[in-house]
């Protein structure tokens, strides 16, 4: 399905995904993402509503206050003109804790304020509103990045589920159709495709992963691709190809070979890099079958039918490697 099989262990120096906050906000999974956006915006809001009560309460706010409370005529008629609070109406931590929340979010209610009492209170409003506006701009263009992701548009994207050898124009060819199921196009298109399996060097060392390009062919010709309608994209087996000794007898014995297909462009509607892979194991590669055909003329339009999109139908083809194949002809 395209994923990549490693996993990565014993990794030493973990702060260096710390240097690089928001890739690692944005490659977190949703759960984890939802969660640092929740906590972020809650401890913001504690650690604000705890300042605000610290305020109240080194300006004796929350004194005057109880005294309001506990005797409301006479506490306002002796105080209303000489006492003037840091922010209004705060008598708790709870109410310090709303008014950080209408400061930090602009709901504003109207039932709390600041006054030109507390110049520290002043300075108190200008950080947190810098520092909420930080955490809307991090947190929210993380969630916005993690539902515009271009693999998303890359679900749209599909590939044959096996791949085929077999005869064309008298080669012998690796084949798979690529096919795009939306309207809106990928443009600049370009596709490529690796060989991944283990080999051994002339020295002795193994190679686990060893990445073989491998070169193609296609209906517009070299890398790129006018994805239009689904394409068969096919490698001729030539002697600069690894597949050069691979004969239908052999090729299920090739345990650790694999092709891998990647398929990038950019979003027409977004303008965002896309990418899709998929790859083809050995027992995913039928030998001696071809595509069926998919794309069909209808009333003066080409109607392409997806239910047929991996059909294969099994043509002739010589049982043998393409090396054997290109000795024969030579011989004739």
């Amino acid at each position: 399905n395209g994923a990549c099989n490693v996993a990565h262990k014993n990794i030493r120096e973990q702060g260096r995904f710390l240097q690089d906050v928001f890739t690692t906000l944005v490659d977190l999974k949703w759960p984890h993402t939802l969660l640092i956006f929740t906590m972020s915006f809650l401890c913001s809001w504690l650690l604000f509503g705890m300042v605000w009560w610290l305020i109240a309460f080194a300006h004796g706010d929350l004194d005057h206050s109880t005294r309001l409370q506990r005797d409301p005529a006479e506490g306002a008629a002796r105080s209303a003109a000489a006492f003037v609070p840091c922010v209004t109406s705060i008598h708790s931590f709870t109410s310090a804790f709303l008014f950080s929340i209408e400061v930090q979010v602009t709901i504003g209610f109207g039932g709390r304020m600041v006054t030109e009492e507390c110049p520290a209170a002043i300075l108190v409003l200008i950080v947190q509103n810098i520092v909420g506006l930080v955490i809307n701009a991090i947190m929210l263009g993380c969630i916005f990045m993690k539902t515009s992701q271009a693999h998303r548009r890359a679900e749209t994207l599909i590939f044959s589920k096996h791949a085929v050898i077999a005869l064309r124009e008298g080669r012998l060819c690796f084949m798979l159709r690529v096919g795009d199921l939306r309207k809106s196009m990928i443009i600049s298109a370009t596709i490529r495709m690796q060989v991944v399996k283990k080999t051994a060097s002339l020295e002795g060392e193994v190679v686990p992963l060893n990445q073989i390009d491998i070169q193609m062919e296609n209906p517009v010709g070299g890398n790129s691709i006018f994805l239009v309608s689904p394409l068969i994209i096919y490698h001729v087996i030539d002697k600069n190809s690894p597949l050069y000794d691979i004969s239908p007898m052999n090729l299920h014995h090739h345990e650790d070979l694999e092709i891998i297909v990647i398929l990038e462009g950019v979003v027409e509607t977004t303008g965002i890099t896309t990418q899709a892979r998929t790859s083809y194991l050995a027992d995913e590669i039928l030998w001696g079958q071809r595509f069926v055909p998919i794309v069909a003329e209808e009333d003066g339009r080409y109607s392409v039918d997806y239910s047929k999109f991996g059909n294969t139908v099994k043509v002739p083809t010589p049982s043998c490697t393409a090396r054997q194949l290109e000795e024969d002809k030579s011989i004739m």
